[in-house]
């Protein structure tokens, strides 16, 4: 009777797990069915979001990183998350030693892996937030309003979504004020499970 109680107790996480975990794609990559697909014009993306009604925001990730699994298996995976990053952003997700071609903002043309380095983004996953507007002459990691690299807890990843979408990074409360604010509120709500 134990053995059994054990063995179905066992066979359902494994099935929770699976339910929860994201597909894996060729690359190597976690996949979302929300992400996406373009052709990594980034100005190009950009005016498509705004038509969207929508922000840009790209994710650089990278083939067995635990981190990168860690947002999507715990992050992206919360309907909170996910449902406010979906009405209010289109994703697109870049492979940090990826071949796939890319066209920065002042119009070079790279493979991702080249645009990575040129742009600085080391970690993954490293989300990289654009204006709304197309800048002139700048490359992405120059018009970028906002970069987070790492993985985080649910409510600094999900608040730093909600400061770009608010415009936060124009005015005069920097987004750890604002994180810190909003979690106060959380707590006094009850609301606050993890931080």
């Amino acid at each position: 009777m134990i053995r059994r109680a054990i063995f179905a107790f066992a066979a359902l996480a494994a099935f929770s797990v699976h339910a929860w975990s994201s597909e894996i794609g060729e690359d190597g990559l976690h996949k979302e069915d929300w992400f996406a697909l373009t052709f990594r014009d980034v100005a190009e993306d950009i005016v498509t979001a705004k038509e969207e009604g929508k922000r840009l925001v790209m994710i650089f990730e990278q083939r067995g990183c635990i981190y990168c699994a860690k947002m999507h298996e715990d992050l992206l995976s919360d309907p909170e998350v996910s449902d406010f990053i979906k009405a209010n952003y289109k994703v697109v997700q870049y492979n940090m030693f990826g071949d796939e071609e890319v066209t920065d903002l002042d119009g070079e043309v790279l493979t991702e892996k080249t645009a990575a380095r040129k742009w600085g983004y080391v970690f993954t996953p490293t989300l990289v937030f654009l204006p709304d507007e197309v800048p002139e002459g700048k490359t992405v990691a120059e018009a970028a309003v906002a970069t987070m690299p790492g993985a985080f807890g649910k409510w600094t990843f999900l608040n730093m979504f909600k400061w770009v979408a608010e415009k936060g990074y124009e005015g005069d409360e920097h987004f750890q004020k604002y994180h810190a604010r909003i979690i106060n509120d959380l707590r006094a709500q009850g609301r606050l499970d993890a931080e």
